[in-house]
């Protein structure tokens, strides 16, 4: 946790969600995503609760909540705030910013991927922030290498097991803007790669993958590899890296970044992972009260193993209600994974009870 920075210099740009943020730093700007403020934040339950008083109602989105009291804050003075391929509740968040002063850009994905309406969509924010193309184009060529970087990461994670789920997590998420600084970024990364790489392997005992938006749950994972499981695939935060696309233009990246999109490309891709990373189980979170919750259904039906949805709301540790529900998936994959045979025997999982949680 960390204590609010003063972001009134004008310099600050801050964002809902992922933005093509090439955008952004060829502009000379610096790149803030607010929900990487909020949710490590000394206390991210009082924004939301600012929000509340504010006029926010309880019903609305956690992360939302967070994100409006955020701005205000760190005294942002303008936010790309994602209109389509994102939350339906930004809107409204817009027009609250806007009446207290925030300017508002918005930025659309198209719902089918449209090529001509992503392109415009990027021209447009390109001429609101005062650059060009060519300009963010460049800096998209500077930045490859701190997203193979990203791509290393994810592979030291799930293939060499010297890195966990929560560094994982934490690394990846933050690529979305790369901390403001993307030079110190790839500094700090190299460095941090460069210790786990001495680190010895610690091969998990259940393999896990995580499914949705980024958890407002501050605890999952570490909660999980205190119970011998990793999260070794993280959806959407190895999407923030654009790790899939490399070797293309800045059009052709962002139209391969699954988030905004049909939930179509996203099991696409959820379930080459799960077979590539061989996971054993699936969490899929879901927000209080945010339509992806919907696609729930879609997501059980279509991947080949099993899954737990966890719902998250306010920023906090796992309530006891969630962590006996997490234990008894986990005891599950374990007992799957005994009936698969010795191949397949998971040692090491603490059983309910043995894990100071208990049936209370």
């Amino acid at each position: 946790m960390s204590a609010l920075p003063d972001l009134s210099d004008g310099r600050h740009v801050g964002m809902t969600t992922t933005i093509p943020v090439e955008v952004v730093l060829a502009a000379g700007l610096v790149p803030v995503d607010l929900n990487n403020l909020f949710i490590t934040a000394d206390d991210p339950g009082a924004l939301v609760r600012q929000a509340e008083l504010a006029g926010y109602p309880r019903t609305c989105c956690g992360w939302i909540r967070g994100l409006y009291s955020t701005a205000l804050a760190v005294g942002i003075k303008r936010v790309v705030a994602v209109t389509q391929g994102d939350c339906s509740q930004t809107h409204a968040m817009m027009e609250t910013w806007q009446s207290v002063g925030i300017e508002t850009i918005p930025f659309a994905y198209p719902y089918e991927g449209d090529v001509e309406s992503l392109r415009t969509q990027i021209r447009r924010l390109c001429a609101a922030l005062g650059t060009t193309w060519q300009a963010a184009e460049e800096v998209r060529v500077k930045l490859v290498p701190v997203r193979r970087l990203l791509a290393q990461l994810d592979t030291m994670t799930w293939q060499e097991h010297k890195i966990t789920g929560a560094e994982n997590h934490l690394w990846q998420v933050q690529s979305s803007d790369f901390n403001g600084d993307p030079a110190r970024f790839c500094t700090e990364l190299e460095a941090f790669l460069d210790t786990a790489a001495a680190r010895a392997p610690q091969p998990p005992a259940l393999r896990l993958g995580y499914a949705g938006v980024p958890p407002i749950i501050t605890d999952l994972y570490d909660f999980l590899e205190g119970r011998g499981a990793r999260v070794v695939f993280n959806e959407f935060q190895r999407q923030f890296t654009m790790a899939d696309s490399l070797e293309v233009d800045l059009l052709s990246q962002y139209l391969a970044y699954t988030y905004p999109y049909s939930v179509f490309g996203r099991l696409e891709d959820i379930n080459h992972h799960i077979a590539l990373r061989s996971l054993d189980g699936l969490i899929h979170y879901v927000q209080s009260f945010c339509f992806r919750q919907i696609q729930d259904t879609l997501i059980k039906r279509s991947v080949g193993i099993p899954v737990l949805t966890l719902e998250g709301d306010a920023p906090g540790p796992l309530d006891a209600r969630s962590r006996l529900r997490v234990e008894a998936f986990l005891e599950s994959l374990v007992a799957r994974k005994r009936r698969a045979g010795p191949q397949g025997t998971a040692a090491g999982i603490p059983r309910q009870g043995d894990c100071g949680v208990g049936a209370s």
